[in-house]
Protein backbone atom coordinates (compact mmCIF):
# COMPACT_ATOMS: atom_id res chain seq x y z
CA UNK A 1 0.00 0.00 0.00
CA UNK A 2 1.57 3.57 -0.95
CA UNK A 3 0.77 7.00 1.07
CA UNK A 4 0.38 10.03 -1.10
CA UNK A 5 3.25 11.34 0.97
CA UNK A 6 5.23 8.85 -1.00
CA UNK A 7 4.32 10.35 -4.20
CA UNK A 8 5.52 13.53 -5.43
CA UNK A 9 2.56 15.39 -4.87
CA UNK A 10 3.05 19.32 -3.72
CA UNK A 11 2.64 20.18 -0.03
CA UNK A 12 -0.42 22.38 -0.90
CA UNK A 13 -2.34 19.57 -2.00
CA UNK A 14 -1.01 16.99 0.71
CA UNK A 15 -2.54 19.23 2.75
CA UNK A 16 -5.95 19.41 1.67
CA UNK A 17 -5.81 15.38 0.96
CA UNK A 18 -4.77 15.25 4.49
CA UNK A 19 -8.31 17.08 5.59
CA UNK A 20 -10.25 15.79 3.42
CA UNK A 21 -8.96 11.98 5.09
CA UNK A 22 -7.07 11.03 1.71
CA UNK A 23 -3.86 8.97 3.15
CA UNK A 24 -3.17 5.60 1.28
CA UNK A 25 -3.63 5.27 -2.31
CA UNK A 26 -6.26 3.03 -3.90
CA UNK A 27 -4.38 1.22 -6.95
CA UNK A 28 -5.56 3.29 -9.74
CA UNK A 29 -4.08 6.23 -7.73
CA UNK A 30 -0.68 4.56 -6.92
CA UNK A 31 -0.58 3.76 -10.68
CA UNK A 32 -1.71 6.72 -12.69
CA UNK A 33 -0.39 10.02 -10.46
CA UNK A 34 3.38 9.33 -11.19
CA UNK A 35 3.02 8.90 -14.68
CA UNK A 36 0.30 11.66 -14.90
CA UNK A 37 2.60 14.41 -13.37
CA UNK A 38 5.33 13.44 -15.76
CA UNK A 39 3.09 14.22 -18.90
CA UNK A 40 2.32 11.07 -19.82
CA UNK A 41 -0.91 10.14 -22.16
CA UNK A 42 -2.74 7.51 -19.55
CA UNK A 43 -5.48 5.08 -20.43
CA UNK A 44 -7.10 3.61 -16.88
CA UNK A 45 -9.42 1.22 -16.38
CA UNK A 46 -11.53 1.65 -13.22
CA UNK A 47 -14.92 1.43 -12.07
CA UNK A 48 -16.87 4.10 -10.16
CA UNK A 49 -15.66 4.06 -6.16
CA UNK A 50 -12.53 3.12 -7.25
CA UNK A 51 -10.90 6.37 -6.88
CA UNK A 52 -10.25 7.98 -10.37
CA UNK A 53 -11.33 10.95 -9.43
CA UNK A 54 -8.38 11.75 -7.12
CA UNK A 55 -5.99 10.21 -10.07
CA UNK A 56 -5.99 12.28 -12.43
CA UNK A 57 -7.53 15.54 -9.98
CA UNK A 58 -4.06 15.88 -8.07
CA UNK A 59 -2.22 15.83 -11.43
CA UNK A 60 -4.36 17.76 -13.60
CA UNK A 61 -4.46 20.20 -10.46
CA UNK A 62 -0.18 20.23 -9.54
CA UNK A 63 0.14 20.77 -13.09
CA UNK A 64 -2.08 23.90 -13.68
CA UNK A 65 0.12 27.63 -14.29
CA UNK A 66 -1.71 29.52 -11.54
CA UNK A 67 0.10 32.45 -13.13
CA UNK A 68 -1.56 32.26 -16.43
CA UNK A 69 -5.53 33.35 -16.69
CA UNK A 70 -6.76 30.66 -19.07
CA UNK A 71 -8.50 27.05 -18.88
CA UNK A 72 -5.68 24.41 -18.65
CA UNK A 73 -7.23 21.72 -17.56
CA UNK A 74 -10.91 19.76 -19.11
CA UNK A 75 -12.62 17.08 -17.78
CA UNK A 76 -15.52 15.68 -20.29
CA UNK A 77 -18.19 13.21 -17.92
CA UNK A 78 -21.09 11.93 -18.94
CA UNK A 79 -24.01 13.26 -16.89
CA UNK A 80 -24.35 16.19 -14.77
CA UNK A 81 -24.29 14.75 -11.87
CA UNK A 82 -20.98 13.37 -12.00
CA UNK A 83 -19.76 17.03 -14.01
CA UNK A 84 -20.89 18.47 -10.25
CA UNK A 85 -19.21 16.02 -8.31
CA UNK A 86 -15.97 15.96 -9.99
CA UNK A 87 -15.79 19.94 -9.84
CA UNK A 88 -16.28 19.74 -6.46
CA UNK A 89 -13.63 16.82 -5.64
CA UNK A 90 -11.04 19.10 -7.67
CA UNK A 91 -12.06 22.00 -6.18
CA UNK A 92 -10.90 20.30 -2.81
CA UNK A 93 -7.65 19.16 -4.37
CA UNK A 94 -6.75 22.63 -5.13
CA UNK A 95 -8.01 24.48 -1.96
CA UNK A 96 -4.54 25.89 -1.33
CA UNK A 97 -3.55 26.62 -4.61
CA UNK A 98 -6.42 28.87 -5.25
CA UNK A 99 -7.51 26.77 -8.39
CA UNK A 100 -10.70 27.51 -9.31
CA UNK A 101 -12.82 24.54 -11.08
CA UNK A 102 -15.76 25.35 -13.09
CA UNK A 103 -18.73 22.46 -14.00
CA UNK A 104 -20.79 23.18 -16.47
CA UNK A 105 -23.35 20.92 -18.08
CA UNK A 106 -26.95 21.18 -19.55
CA UNK A 107 -30.29 21.44 -17.54
CA UNK A 108 -29.48 25.12 -16.29
CA UNK A 109 -29.03 28.41 -17.87
CA UNK A 110 -25.97 29.03 -19.62
CA UNK A 111 -25.76 32.43 -18.76
CA UNK A 112 -24.97 31.57 -15.12
CA UNK A 113 -21.73 29.82 -16.58
CA UNK A 114 -20.94 32.39 -19.25
CA UNK A 115 -20.50 35.01 -16.82
CA UNK A 116 -18.13 32.76 -14.64
CA UNK A 117 -15.80 32.35 -17.65
CA UNK A 118 -15.63 35.53 -17.57
CA UNK A 119 -13.62 35.68 -14.57
CA UNK A 120 -10.37 33.51 -13.97
CA UNK A 121 -11.15 29.71 -14.66
CA UNK A 122 -8.18 27.38 -14.75
CA UNK A 123 -10.19 24.20 -14.90
CA UNK A 124 -13.77 23.20 -16.73
CA UNK A 125 -15.54 19.79 -15.87
CA UNK A 126 -18.01 19.67 -18.19
CA UNK A 127 -20.70 17.49 -20.98
CA UNK A 128 -19.87 17.18 -23.81
CA UNK A 129 -23.13 18.97 -25.32
CA UNK A 130 -22.54 22.08 -22.92
CA UNK A 131 -18.88 22.40 -23.58
CA UNK A 132 -19.50 22.74 -27.39
CA UNK A 133 -22.19 24.60 -26.57
CA UNK A 134 -19.71 27.31 -25.08
CA UNK A 135 -17.28 26.75 -27.60
CA UNK A 136 -19.33 27.64 -30.22
CA UNK A 137 -20.23 30.63 -28.49
CA UNK A 138 -16.74 31.66 -27.83
CA UNK A 139 -17.55 31.54 -23.94
CA UNK A 140 -15.15 29.13 -23.39
CA UNK A 141 -11.49 28.98 -25.49
CA UNK A 142 -9.53 25.77 -25.32
CA UNK A 143 -6.54 26.76 -27.33
CA UNK A 144 -4.35 26.40 -23.26
CA UNK A 145 -5.36 23.56 -22.41
CA UNK A 146 -2.75 21.40 -21.16
CA UNK A 147 -4.56 18.06 -20.10
CA UNK A 148 -7.82 16.55 -21.27
CA UNK A 149 -9.43 13.70 -19.06
CA UNK A 150 -12.14 11.81 -20.55
CA UNK A 151 -13.66 10.35 -17.18
CA UNK A 152 -16.53 7.28 -18.09
CA UNK A 153 -15.03 6.89 -21.47
CA UNK A 154 -17.21 4.37 -22.34
CA UNK A 155 -20.47 5.35 -21.06
CA UNK A 156 -20.49 9.08 -23.03
CA UNK A 157 -19.87 6.31 -26.15
CA UNK A 158 -22.50 4.44 -25.17
CA UNK A 159 -24.89 7.67 -25.08
CA UNK A 160 -23.63 8.58 -28.68
CA UNK A 161 -20.90 11.35 -27.87
CA UNK A 162 -18.35 10.15 -30.02
CA UNK A 163 -18.73 13.03 -32.17
CA UNK A 164 -18.55 15.61 -29.57
CA UNK A 165 -15.66 14.29 -28.07
CA UNK A 166 -13.63 13.96 -31.32
CA UNK A 167 -15.08 17.65 -32.03
CA UNK A 168 -13.62 18.90 -28.69
CA UNK A 169 -10.00 17.41 -29.03
CA UNK A 170 -9.71 19.25 -32.08
CA UNK A 171 -9.95 22.81 -30.25
CA UNK A 172 -7.32 21.76 -28.20
CA UNK A 173 -3.59 21.83 -28.52
CA UNK A 174 -2.12 18.62 -30.74
CA UNK A 175 0.94 19.01 -27.90
CA UNK A 176 -1.99 18.48 -24.99
CA UNK A 177 -1.66 15.50 -22.42
CA UNK A 178 -4.82 12.94 -22.93
CA UNK A 179 -6.16 10.79 -20.08
CA UNK A 180 -8.83 8.66 -20.41
CA UNK A 181 -10.81 6.14 -17.78
CA UNK A 182 -12.97 4.04 -18.46
CA UNK A 183 -15.18 0.93 -16.83
CA UNK A 184 -14.23 -1.38 -19.65
CA UNK A 185 -12.59 -1.39 -22.86
CA UNK A 186 -14.86 -2.03 -25.83
CA UNK A 187 -12.93 -1.41 -29.57
CA UNK A 188 -14.54 1.50 -29.98
CA UNK A 189 -12.60 2.94 -26.87
CA UNK A 190 -9.12 1.98 -28.10
CA UNK A 191 -9.99 3.32 -31.55
CA UNK A 192 -10.45 7.01 -30.02
CA UNK A 193 -7.09 6.52 -27.80
CA UNK A 194 -5.02 5.39 -31.12
CA UNK A 195 -6.33 8.77 -32.78
CA UNK A 196 -6.00 11.19 -30.10
CA UNK A 197 -3.26 9.81 -27.76
CA UNK A 198 0.09 9.36 -28.15
CA UNK A 199 1.63 6.37 -27.06
CA UNK A 200 -0.50 5.91 -23.57
CA UNK A 201 0.28 4.22 -20.85
CA UNK A 202 -2.06 1.10 -20.15
CA UNK A 203 -3.38 0.85 -16.34
CA UNK A 204 -5.60 -1.88 -15.32
CA UNK A 205 -7.06 -2.10 -12.24
CA UNK A 206 -7.55 -6.23 -10.92
CA UNK A 207 -10.69 -7.93 -12.15
CA UNK A 208 -11.31 -7.92 -7.92
CA UNK A 209 -11.60 -3.84 -7.87
CA UNK A 210 -15.05 -2.86 -6.69
CA UNK A 211 -17.81 -1.96 -8.53
CA UNK A 212 -19.78 0.34 -5.77
CA UNK A 213 -22.05 1.39 -8.12
CA UNK A 214 -23.90 -1.86 -8.31
CA UNK A 215 -23.94 -1.77 -4.12
CA UNK A 216 -26.11 0.20 -2.01
CA UNK A 217 -24.56 1.78 0.95
CA UNK A 218 -26.13 1.81 3.45
CA UNK A 219 -25.09 2.85 8.03
CA UNK A 220 -27.00 2.71 10.35
CA UNK A 221 -26.18 4.67 14.07
CA UNK A 222 -26.31 2.36 16.73
CA UNK A 223 -25.08 2.38 20.44
CA UNK A 224 -22.37 -0.42 21.42
CA UNK A 225 -24.55 -2.17 23.52
CA UNK A 226 -27.24 -2.13 21.19
CA UNK A 227 -25.13 -3.72 18.17
CA UNK A 228 -26.02 -7.46 18.53
CA UNK A 229 -29.69 -6.75 18.68
CA UNK A 230 -29.81 -4.46 15.58
CA UNK A 231 -27.95 -7.06 13.65
CA UNK A 232 -30.02 -10.02 14.94
CA UNK A 233 -33.13 -7.94 13.94
CA UNK A 234 -31.41 -7.45 9.87
CA UNK A 235 -30.81 -11.14 10.20
CA UNK A 236 -34.29 -11.64 10.94
CA UNK A 237 -35.14 -9.61 7.34
CA UNK A 238 -36.84 -12.46 4.81
CA UNK A 239 -34.52 -10.26 2.03
CA UNK A 240 -31.16 -11.11 3.39
CA UNK A 241 -30.93 -14.13 1.59
CA UNK A 242 -27.53 -14.62 2.52
CA UNK A 243 -25.20 -12.28 4.07
CA UNK A 244 -21.11 -11.99 5.50
CA UNK A 245 -21.14 -10.21 8.67
CA UNK A 246 -17.72 -8.80 8.92
CA UNK A 247 -15.70 -8.66 12.42
CA UNK A 248 -12.26 -7.16 13.35
CA UNK A 249 -10.96 -9.54 15.52
CA UNK A 250 -10.56 -13.55 15.53
CA UNK A 251 -11.54 -13.19 19.18
CA UNK A 252 -14.44 -10.57 18.09
CA UNK A 253 -15.66 -13.08 15.38
CA UNK A 254 -15.81 -16.21 17.38
CA UNK A 255 -17.51 -14.45 20.01
CA UNK A 256 -19.77 -12.75 17.98
CA UNK A 257 -20.54 -16.25 16.26
CA UNK A 258 -21.16 -17.80 19.76
CA UNK A 259 -24.15 -15.18 20.70
CA UNK A 260 -25.58 -15.78 17.87
CA UNK A 261 -26.24 -19.62 17.39
CA UNK A 262 -27.75 -19.45 20.65
CA UNK A 263 -30.79 -18.62 19.05
CA UNK A 264 -30.23 -19.76 15.51
CA UNK A 265 -28.53 -22.71 13.83
CA UNK A 266 -27.36 -21.11 10.11
CA UNK A 267 -24.07 -19.50 10.97
CA UNK A 268 -20.86 -20.39 10.08
CA UNK A 269 -17.12 -18.88 11.09
CA UNK A 270 -14.16 -18.06 9.41
CA UNK A 271 -10.65 -16.55 10.57
CA UNK A 272 -7.33 -17.16 10.41
CA UNK A 273 -6.78 -19.73 13.50
CA UNK A 274 -9.43 -22.15 12.07
CA UNK A 275 -7.73 -25.25 10.07
CA UNK A 276 -7.76 -24.99 6.99
CA UNK A 277 -10.41 -27.78 6.05
CA UNK A 278 -12.32 -26.01 9.06
CA UNK A 279 -12.05 -23.00 6.60
CA UNK A 280 -13.04 -24.99 3.88
CA UNK A 281 -16.07 -26.41 4.75
CA UNK A 282 -17.91 -22.94 6.36
CA UNK A 283 -17.36 -21.91 3.13
CA UNK A 284 -18.45 -24.58 1.63
CA UNK A 285 -21.09 -24.64 4.26
CA UNK A 286 -21.92 -20.97 3.02
CA UNK A 287 -21.71 -21.56 -0.57
CA UNK A 288 -24.34 -24.52 -0.56
CA UNK A 289 -26.81 -22.69 1.51
CA UNK A 290 -26.37 -24.66 4.75
CA UNK A 291 -25.51 -22.10 6.59
CA UNK A 292 -27.02 -18.39 5.75
CA UNK A 293 -24.43 -16.48 7.39
CA UNK A 294 -20.82 -16.26 7.48
CA UNK A 295 -19.15 -14.59 10.17
CA UNK A 296 -15.38 -13.66 8.78
CA UNK A 297 -12.47 -11.53 9.70
CA UNK A 298 -10.66 -9.68 6.55
CA UNK A 299 -9.09 -12.97 5.83
CA UNK A 300 -12.46 -13.62 4.01
CA UNK A 301 -12.26 -10.02 2.29
CA UNK A 302 -10.60 -10.42 -0.30
CA UNK A 303 -10.28 -12.60 -3.33
CA UNK A 304 -13.12 -14.30 -1.94
CA UNK A 305 -16.13 -14.84 -4.73
CA UNK A 306 -19.10 -16.30 -3.50
CA UNK A 307 -22.28 -15.76 -5.95
CA UNK A 308 -25.82 -15.16 -4.15
CA UNK A 309 -24.19 -12.69 -1.04
CA UNK A 310 -27.45 -10.07 -1.08
CA UNK A 311 -25.72 -8.53 2.10
CA UNK A 312 -22.75 -7.79 3.75
CA UNK A 313 -22.78 -6.44 7.22
CA UNK A 314 -19.42 -4.24 9.04
CA UNK A 315 -20.67 -5.41 12.21
CA UNK A 316 -17.14 -3.66 13.43
CA UNK A 317 -15.82 -0.66 11.72
CA UNK A 318 -12.72 -1.79 9.66
CA UNK A 319 -9.51 -0.16 10.82
CA UNK A 320 -8.41 1.22 7.17
CA UNK A 321 -11.13 2.69 4.09
CA UNK A 322 -9.74 0.96 1.88
CA UNK A 323 -10.70 -2.75 3.77
CA UNK A 324 -14.06 -1.33 3.28
CA UNK A 325 -14.55 -1.79 -0.20
CA UNK A 326 -12.63 -4.90 -0.07
CA UNK A 327 -15.52 -6.15 2.59
CA UNK A 328 -18.70 -5.19 0.36
CA UNK A 329 -17.40 -5.87 -3.09
CA UNK A 330 -18.06 -9.37 -1.58
CA UNK A 331 -22.01 -8.54 -2.70
CA UNK A 332 -22.68 -6.95 -5.44
CA UNK A 333 -20.94 -9.58 -7.82
CA UNK A 334 -20.92 -10.65 -11.98
CA UNK A 335 -23.89 -8.25 -12.47
CA UNK A 336 -26.06 -8.96 -9.16
CA UNK A 337 -26.37 -6.33 -7.02
CA UNK A 338 -26.16 -5.89 -3.14
CA UNK A 339 -26.67 -3.88 0.09
CA UNK A 340 -23.88 -3.69 2.33
CA UNK A 341 -24.57 -1.95 6.21
CA UNK A 342 -22.26 -0.50 8.37
CA UNK A 343 -23.27 -0.40 12.43
CA UNK A 344 -21.65 2.64 13.46
CA UNK A 345 -21.47 4.01 17.14
CA UNK A 346 -21.46 8.21 16.95
CA UNK A 347 -18.09 8.03 18.31
CA UNK A 348 -17.14 6.49 14.62
CA UNK A 349 -18.75 8.84 12.75
CA UNK A 350 -15.90 10.44 11.79
CA UNK A 351 -14.10 7.58 10.06
CA UNK A 352 -17.15 6.72 8.48
CA UNK A 353 -16.99 10.03 7.05
CA UNK A 354 -13.40 9.83 5.47
CA UNK A 355 -14.81 6.31 3.72
CA UNK A 356 -17.84 8.09 2.30
CA UNK A 357 -15.03 11.16 0.93
CA UNK A 358 -13.00 7.95 -0.90
CA UNK A 359 -15.72 7.64 -3.19
CA UNK A 360 -18.18 9.14 -5.22
CA UNK A 361 -21.17 7.47 -4.76
CA UNK A 362 -23.36 8.01 -1.33
CA UNK A 363 -24.13 6.24 1.84
CA UNK A 364 -27.26 6.17 3.44
CA UNK A 365 -28.85 5.94 7.16
CA UNK A 366 -31.22 3.64 7.96
CA UNK A 367 -32.49 4.04 11.03
CA UNK A 368 -34.84 1.99 13.53
CA UNK A 369 -36.56 -0.18 13.25
CA UNK A 370 -35.07 -3.27 11.75
CA UNK A 371 -37.55 -5.60 13.21
CA UNK A 372 -38.79 -8.88 11.06
CA UNK A 373 -42.51 -6.90 11.36
CA UNK A 374 -41.46 -4.26 9.62
CA UNK A 375 -39.55 -5.46 6.79
CA UNK A 376 -39.55 -4.70 3.14
CA UNK A 377 -39.51 -8.06 0.93
CA UNK A 378 -37.75 -6.09 -1.42
CA UNK A 379 -34.53 -5.31 0.56
CA UNK A 380 -34.02 -2.34 3.32
CA UNK A 381 -35.09 0.69 1.19
CA UNK A 382 -37.29 1.77 3.82
CA UNK A 383 -36.88 4.42 6.83
CA UNK A 384 -33.18 6.10 5.86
Amino acid sequence: MTSFKQLPISVEILRSLNEIGFRETFPIQAAAIGPLLEGRDVIGQAKTGTGKTAAFGIPMIQRINRAQDSVQGLVLVPTRELAQQVASDLSRYGKYLSIRVLAVYGGQPIYGQMEALQDTVHVVVGTPGRVIDHLSRGTLVLDRARMVVLDEADRMLDMGFKEDIEYILRMTPSERQTAMFSATMPEEILELASQHMYNPEKLLVSRDEIAVEEIEQLYHVVDPDRKLQALSNLMAQESVKRALIFCSTKIGADRLAWKLRRTRKDIAVIHGDLTQPQRERALEDFRSGRVRFLVATDVASRGLDIQGVSHVVNYDMPNDPLLYFHRIGRTGRAGATGIAVTLVSRREMDELKRIQRMTNTRMREFREHLSPSRHQPSGLHGNY
